[in-house]
């Protein structure tokens, strides 16, 4: 299974808990999308810095090749991933009201 696949997978299989199981409202939230473009700026600026000095190397055939600030597309889809289910189990571990 090649990067791109998975991060597809991945993003696709936290959207459908969201939607589906845990039933949050992250994505109703104004703050949400506040919060995730501050975290994407900073994910650009440190995964651009690790690609473009060849620090983090891919190889060819494992991704698109759809870069932004030098890194994988794929990149932002763990990414958002990993942000998206953090704030999921944060709100879905808080005590009901």
């Amino acid at each position: 299974m090649t990067y791109t696949a998975i991060a597809l997978v991945v993003a696709l299989v936290v959207i459908l808990a969201e939607v589906f199981w845990l039933k949050t409202g992250l994505f109703k939230r104004s703050s949400f999308y506040f919060a995730y473009l501050i975290v994407l700026f900073f994910q650009l600026l440190t995964n651009g810095y690790l690609t473009f000095n060849d620090i983090v190397l891919y190889s060819p055939d494992m991704i698109l090749g759809l870069r932004i600030a030098f890194a994988p597309i794929e990149d932002l889809l763990f990414g958002f991933s990993l942000v998206v289910l953090t704030q999921l189990m944060w709100l879905k571990s808080e005590p009901r009201r």
